[in-house]
């Protein structure tokens, strides 16, 4: 899975927001004028404190101006993402429920962990990407990516590599990097990348293989540090912490995140909603926090959003049973 660019699309969403909103809503046919008519409830499957919260929190804050009612973010953790998702697909399909979709949906139902998967849903964009990230505590022993594999390989499999539950995005990566060096790790699962990163600042486990946007404010106070970025390229925010490919270690792999309803969400609310977050992922507002909280921006519109879901369906198809986590 590659780190992609997403300057292709800057130029897309800000002719689209250059548009009046109101106008483009008007567009939309008559009988989903009343749409939204009351709060919308944007599910996020993952605990408060985490990448996927902090993004979910500063759209809904910045959709403000190109909605007529707010959007409330409501955490439903468990299961890997699974108990959330679950709310959505079984709920009503009148865009009053809206997910926050994140790439596990393409692995878990190859681990056998959900009965559903992305074609239970109705894509309204992809808001952002980000790889992921070897991060350990301040005062670890190790300081460069080498030495942290050379040290798993000897602990025979007992380092603790914490993630945001069995088949997120971050257990993959972790277990890519396996894959890829012959290292053994403890995976621990927690019900969200911040739970782990917790752990990980009260000496539980060894390190964790999150977004550098779940470890970015405890880099800055010095509680922890990044080891390798698993990107094609360094990232620009952190542009002194090298890539694993920069080490010889063959692993880029990362998390998206993307908004969509249930699958018989009818169309005139879907355009509603693509339209006001199209506008919304242009607010210099949205793009100034997703800065601010090191989440890289890569904007797609509903049908390069599902093209991607089912790009990365398929490759993790294949990757799962290669790493031996087909259960």
């Amino acid at each position: 899975m590659n780190f992609r660019s997403a300057s292709s699309v800057f130029t897309a969403v800000g002719s689209i927001a250059a548009l009046s909103t109101a106008a483009l809503l008007a567009a939309t046919p008559a009988h989903a004028a009343d749409y939204p008519a009351h709060t919308i409830e944007l599910i996020v499957p993952f605990n408060a404190g985490g990448g996927t919260d902090a993004l979910a929190r500063a759209f809904a804050d910045a959709a403000r101006k190109h909605l007529p009612q707010p959007i409330v973010v409501n955490n439903k953790p468990g299961a890997s993402g699974v108990i959330g998702w679950s709310d959505v697909v079984n709920s009503k399909p009148d865009g009053y429920k809206v997910a926050v979709m994140t790439v596990e949906l393409t692995i878990l139902p190859h681990l056998g962990l959900s009965k559903f998967g992305v074609e239970e849903f109705t894509p309204i964009a992809r808001l952002n990407f980000d790889p992921a990230a070897i991060t350990v505590k301040a005062d670890a022993p190790w300081n460069t990516v080498e030495e942290f594999i050379a040290a798993a390989k000897k602990s025979n499999g007992e380092m603790k590599m914490g993630n945001a539950g069995n088949g997120s995005i971050w257990h993959m990566a972790a277990a890519s990097v396996e894959d890829k060096t012959g290292a053994k790790f403890s995976h621990i699962p927690y019900p969200g990348a911040a739970p782990a990163v917790l752990s990980l600042l009260g000496g539980h486990i060894d390190a964790v293989a999150v977004s550098p946007a779940e470890v970015a404010p405890h880099l800055a106070t010095g509680k922890l540090k990044m080891l390798g970025v698993m990107a094609d390229q360094r990232l620009k925010a952190f542009d002194k912490i090298p890539t694993l490919k920069e080490r010889g270690i063959d692993v880029s792999i990362g998390a998206w995140r993307g908004l969509g309803v249930a699958r018989n969400t009818p169309k005139e609310i879907v355009d509603v909603l693509k339209v006001a977050t199209a506008a919304t992922m242009a607010e210099p507002q949205m793009r100034e926090a997703m800065d601010k909280l090191a989440l890289g921006y890569a904007y797609g519109d509903d049908a390069s959003f599902r093209a991607t879901m089912q790009k990365d369906n398929e490759n993790f198809k294949a990757l799962v049973p290669k790493l031996g986590l087909k259960p």
